[in-house]
């Protein structure tokens, strides 16, 4: 069976949202649920403290709860983020940076987007150490997708991509939330917070072009790979990434849910998210092999 999982939340949302967020997911047709700042580990105290009741009424709601770490390990708090989620026994783990690797010892985990497994020798070495699911980084065209699914099939791994949302392009070590806003990464304010999906930012032209988040560079438009469902699920996937937004994401998890078990078409399924309030087009250029921001077959 096809499922759907729903990502970690990327932004620095406050508290209460993120808790009626996780409250409405617990009712959406998603198989597994990630939680953990995987940004900025200054944002972790505003959260980490109801992780314990948010994992438990996610769990009781018959959704797979996985931790996900930090994608960027710079500072010792952080190598002390990480080695607590690597001790987690009661969840499975998303790594988003090798520095986990240090603490995991051959422990089960899984392999998060922002690792960049782009090959079959990187998939196969981290699969003999543990590694037992991969998601694979969502500029990944159709045919390396393929190829490593292919592998993730031999290896008796499982393979999953992302079909929703803003995408990922770069991390970087400072902060473009707070330079934008006059202010240094130690004194930011948690001016993001101010941008609850990622801050505009427009070419010298006025044109839409990328999103920050913090240390993160976004695209401006929002993935869209339902139409390309059927063939994600032919040659293997197994898992089917939505990240989250502050649009309906119950919505889109109803509507990508319908066209993974085959109750909706995929044109269907494309005109109900077409209906939604998404602030930003649809893409699929990168699945594609073409440039990220177009839209193929539409």
């Amino acid at each position: 069976m096809s499922k759907l999982t729903m990502a970690p939340i990327l932004f620095h949302w406050s508290a209460e949202d993120k808790l009626a967020f996780y409250d409405r997911i617990a009712d959406a047709p998603v198989d597994d649920v990630y939680l953990g700042e995987v940004i900025c580990s200054k944002r972790a105290p505003f959260f980490e403290k109801h992780y314990d009741e948010v994992a438990e009424a996610l769990t009781k709601a018959g959704k797979q709860v996985i931790f996900a770490t930090l994608a960027e390990v710079m500072l010792k708090r952080e190598r002390h983020m990480i080695a607590g989620f690597c001790a987690l026994e009661d969840f499975p783990l998303e790594i988003n940076d090798s520095a986990a690797l240090w603490h995991l010892k051959d422990k089960p985990y899984r392999v998060g987007p922002l690792m960049n497994v782009y090959n079959e020798d990187t998939m196969a070495y981290l699969a003999a150490r543990g590694a037992t699911h991969f998601c694979l980084p969502p500029e990944l065209p159709r045919d390396s997708v393929a190829i490593l699914a292919a592998k993730a099939k031999e290896l008796g791994v499982s393979i999953e991509v992302q079909v929703f949302g803003r995408l990922s392009l770069a991390l970087s070590a400072r902060c473009y939330h707070a330079r934008a806003h006059g202010r240094i990464k130690d004194n930011c304010q948690f001016v993001c917070e101010q941008d609850p999906d990622g801050m505009p930012l427009n070419t010298l032209d006025n044109q839409e072009f990328l999103s920050v988040n913090g240390i993160q560079t976004l695209s401006h438009s929002y993935l869209n790979l339902i139409g390309e469902l059927q063939d994600l699920q032919d040659m293997g996937v197994t898992h089917f990434r939505l990240s989250p937004h502050t649009v309906d994401m119950v919505a889109v998890a109803e509507i990508f849910r319908a066209v993974l078990d085959g109750e909706t078409g995929a044109q269907d399924g494309r005109a109900q998210l077409d209906a939604l309030d998404i602030p930003a087009p649809f893409v699929n250029g990168f699945w594609h092999g073409q440039a990220g921001h177009r839209m193929i077959g539409a």
